[in-house]
């Protein structure tokens, strides 16, 4: 019925930074300790005859792959030679065919991506320390398995040639892999590029976020001039009559009044516009608008340069409202004060965390503020339907007139989908008035559409109690 206008990142290629994975950076530590793992399992056998056996377990960089070899030779200077060499191509074969042999449809695509993931965090390293003859190797063995990837989602779309191009890497990461200093310095130089990471990411986040808000806020040239055009024309008219037509609906209780608080022309006129589009009977409907003394006589003349018909329409500037002052209304008292404007219009930095739209100057604006006072505004009502600025009505909202609210005073679209928007979200529960007076997972609502019963707000006196926790917030 009502859409409101509000103003996340994989890599196509395969590629993950090095500290966006856990996963990589423990299949690199077990990968770190097969060299270890091989020399401490050599032994030698003390039985004179100068034969030796070696038990060698490895483990492979996927965490999968176990593979024990048994071999006898003759004590010589070449045997630890001859045995590592064996081990190597045996360990390169063996993963091979683990990787062709796994139950999974994209193991060996996962196994490919883990092997661009190490790559990636070796060349980094690599590059520091001026190897690079090796570092151009890595790329080019990246390159290869990159192009054996492809667009592959499944092991089925791989090239036939992929196990050899896993192998050529796997043999060319273990050789880079006994360069470094052991698993510590890798698993250290991991956890500080991962922290770096962390701090660019919350970087960027800032930066989006406050983009957004600025974006949100910003107008195109030409729509920041329609309020001068249109405040110039009103007051360079001839015209004598600047009054809009069927006044006498204004304080009609039986038709479907909205309120719309606005110091934007075009957003006030898409609420207005979209509504009626979509009305049944365009006749029933009255649109009051509030707006502020800068804005009025544009928003005043768009309405009248663009009548709407049979419906009925009410600009209203809200310096008009003389019982609106700070001395009636505590948070005008409040809006008023030094502290609040130099919170929103102060150069001093916001908090850490701190989300740039609640330093919005927008809400030092009393129109931000006057919907809490609708039963003065309209004192020969009974039931209005606000809306906000920012919404699009996409059908008719005649059958919210006749909805039953059973005796409660707000009407509105439910939101505790989200837990953000439960009132542990909003106030400060560690205040025992707040704990007491509230369920703190008790649902906030949306201000984008609100059908309020005027009968029943007056009844209950909710401006008062209002009244009653603003004064105690300027405590």
């Amino acid at each position: 019925m009502i859409k409101e206008v509000v103003s996340t990142d994989g890599r196509a290629d395969g590629f993950r930074d090095p500290g966006d994975s856990k996963e990589a950076e423990e299949q690199d530590g077990q990968g770190m300790d097969e060299k270890e793992l091989q020399d401490a399992t050599e032994l030698e056998h003390k039985d004179g005859s100068g034969a030796s056996e070696n038990n060698i377990a490895g483990t492979d960089t996927a965490g999968n792959l176990t593979l024990s070899l048994n071999k006898e030779s003759a004590a010589d200077t070449s045997s630890d030679q001859t045995t590592h060499a064996s081990t190597n191509a045996d360990l390169a074969t063996s993963a091979s065919s683990t990787y062709h042999s796994a139950t999974s449809p994209d193991a060996t695509i996962r196994i490919i991506k883990d092997q661009l993931i190490r790559a990636k965090t070796y060349l980094g390293v690599l590059a520091s320390r001026g190897n690079h003859g090796t570092a151009k190797e890595l790329r080019a063995r990246m390159k290869d398995i990159q192009r054996a990837l492809g667009d592959a989602t499944d092991d089925g779309m791989l090239r036939q040639n992929v196990h050899g191009k896993i192998k050529a890497m796997e043999q060319t990461l273990g050789r880079i892999k006994r360069m470094h200093d052991g698993c510590s310095g890798a698993v250290n130089r991991l956890r500080t590029s991962l922290h770096s990471t962390e701090e660019r990411l919350q970087s960027h986040r800032k930066d989006a976020n406050y983009l957004a808000q600025l974006a949100a806020k910003s107008l195109p040239k030409g729509l920041h001039c329609l309020p001068l055009r249109l405040t110039n024309e009103y007051y360079s008219s001839n015209s004598n009559n600047k009054d809009f037509p069927n006044t006498e609906k204004l304080e009609d209780p039986e038709l479907h009044h909205y309120a719309v608080f606005s110091d934007n022309v075009l957003a006030a006129a898409v609420v207005v516009n979209s509504t009626l589009v979509h009305a049944k009977k365009p006749a029933n409907h009255v649109f009051h608008i509030v707006t502020d003394r800068l804005n009025y006589a544009a928003m005043k003349m768009w309405f009248l340069a663009n009548p709407l018909g049979e419906a009925a329409v009410q600009v209203q500037n809200i310096e008009e409202f003389t019982w609106l002052n700070s001395s009636y209304s505590p948070v005008l008292k409040q809006l008023e004060s030094s502290s609040m404007i130099d919170y929103y219009f102060g150069s001093g930095k916001a908090r850490p965390g701190e989300n740039p739209k609640f330093r919005n100057p927008k809400y030092l604006s009393i129109l931000n503020h006057l919907r809490f006072y609708l039963p003065e505004i309209f004192p020969k009502l009974n039931k209005v339907l606000f809306l906000d600025d920012d919404t699009v009505v996409q059908q008719d909202l005649s059958a919210l007139w006749s909805m039953d609210l059973k005796g409660k005073v707000n009407g509105a679209v439910e939101t505790c989908g989200e837990s953000f928007h439960r009132f542990d979200k909003y106030l400060n529960f560690s205040n025992p008035l707040i704990a007491s007076n509230f369920d703190p997972h008790a649902c906030g609502w949306a201000y984008g559409m609100n059908m309020f019963d005027l009968s029943e707000w007056r009844k209950q006196n909710i401006t008062d109690v209002y009244h009653t926790w603003q004064n105690l917030v300027s405590l």
